[in-house]
């Protein structure tokens, strides 16, 4: 990729080519050169078809999967841009997938730590919970997560939704505000009298009230 020390001076090659035929021609013409890119657009690293394993103590533990990679410290703030979508996995000591994390799109300022998960964000963690939604940042020095969008989480015992959604970094301490649903495992399909066991049910029936029996009402009552 082309320096912009080399494209400035380029650029100032043909800016000077142009005004030398000015001066041959005796009919003067405007001649404007074609804008020159700030160099605050330039990447500083752009990577194709990413697949990279990291390893953490000599154990293959993570996997970074992405179509495009770019890195561009002279944005302000420098950022590293994932625009084709993220994928990272971590692994066990089997290498079966133990969590992920993924979406169509990240940002991560590396100055500030901060991820920024846009369009499909699926989290999956070690301990079963589901995470969606269609944005997520990830705050690496608070060590949280946290959404402004509607978010739908997942646990083993209960599942909920909300337009506010703060987290730690394990997704073990969460909230969800403007809830719009909160469902315990069981509260739904089983009648509570299939729930019971067949002990609770015999005692039920011993102690409970009996069958009425219909009775003949006196015509003075």
């Amino acid at each position: 990729m082309p320096s912009f020390h080399y494209m400035r001076g380029f650029a100032f090659v043909i800016v000077l080519c142009t005004m030398l035929s000015l001066e041959a021609c005796t009919e003067e013409r405007e001649h404007v050169a074609p804008a020159i890119h700030p160099r605050d657009s330039v990447s500083m690293m752009v990577t194709y078809g990413v697949n990279t394993l990291i390893s953490d103590s000599g154990v293959v533990k993570y996997r970074i999967v992405a179509e495009e990679w770019e890195v561009n410290q002279n944005r302000n703030p420098s950022r590293w841009i994932f625009e084709k979508g993220l994928l990272l996995e971590q692994f066990d000591l089997a290498m079966h997938v133990q969590s992920y994390i993924q979406c169509d799109t990240a940002y991560y300022f590396d100055v500030e730590r901060l991820w920024k998960l846009r369009g499909r964000v699926r989290i999956l963690t070690s301990s079963g919970v589901r995470f969606s939604s269609e944005e997520l940042y990830w705050d690496e020095r608070r060590k949280e997560f946290y959404s402004n969008q509607f978010s739908h989480l997942i646990t083993p015992d209960k599942e909920l939704k909300g337009n506010r959604f703060r987290s730690d970094d394990k997704m073990t301490k969460y909230s969800v505000r403007y809830t719009r649903g909160y469902f315990g495992r069981g509260d739904f399909g089983d009648s509570p009298r299939e729930n019971m066991s067949k002990a609770e049910a015999d005692s039920a029936k011993q102690h409970g009230r009996g069958q009425a029996m219909p009775r003949r009402l006196n015509k003075n009552q």
